[in-house]
């Protein structure tokens, strides 16, 4: 589930976001500043989808100097900025500091929502791919030594009767081998266990 940071120095502001977006299926925590935020969450990423959702006007550190301290910092996370008194050169500040998107209050639901979406989409997309590699990963472990000699050969374009040759087995065997290394890797072709392949890094491209 996507969690919402939400940063506001007014209590009632911050509350109604945060069970607005609860209706959405987001879930929401929140801080009365960017100050409290820094101290609970110094770590720069998150493993999981996230987005921050931060008043620019707040006493201490204000909303475009937080951002500019997340991109300092190296955080990952999008932080979608938000004011009651929003102007055009405020904005422009706000997405040249970092900023995914600028929204003015009061909030729109729908807005808020969309831009949270869309700010998050890479992550969802990154952290399908992580996911898919540690899969593959997975997969290619359960390979025996031998199996991983015989998927290294036939992604590099050997038969089966060369694969037989080149390691003193009989070409039925070397079937066998072909057909274990298919259902453990889950691949329903030789197109596929290559491009398995060029993932793992075992193979160029």
């Amino acid at each position: 589930m996507t969690k919402i940071f939400i940063i506001d120095d007014q209590t009632a502001v911050r509350n109604a976001i945060a069970e607005m977006l609860s209706v959405f299926g987001f879930t929401a925590e929140t801080f009365e500043s960017a100050e409290t935020f820094l101290e609970r969450h110094p770590g720069g990423s998150s493993d999981e989808p996230a987005c921050i959702v931060c008043d620019v006007r707040m006493p201490g550190i204000d909303g475009i100097e937080f951002v500019r301290q997340c991109m300092a910092g190296g955080r990952s996370v999008p932080v979608i900025l938000i004011s009651g008194h929003a102007d055009v050169p405020m904005a422009v500040a706000g997405i040249k500091a970092g900023a995914a998107d600028f929204i003015e209050k009061p909030v729109d639901d729908a807005s808020l929502v969309a831009a949270i979406n869309r700010a998050i989409a890479p992550q969802r997309d990154t952290n399908r791919d992580v996911q898919r590699a540690r899969d593959l990963d997975q997969k290619f472990s359960r390979l025996t030594p031998r199996q991983t000699e015989v998927f290294d050969l036939v992604v590099a374009g050997f038969t089966s009767h060369a694969i037989a040759d080149r390691l003193g087995l009989s070409t039925r065997t070397v079937e066998s081998y072909r057909a274990q290394i298919m259902d453990k890797m889950a691949a329903e072709s030789v197109a596929i266990l290559v491009r398995q392949a060029i993932q793992l890094g075992r193979t160029a491209p």
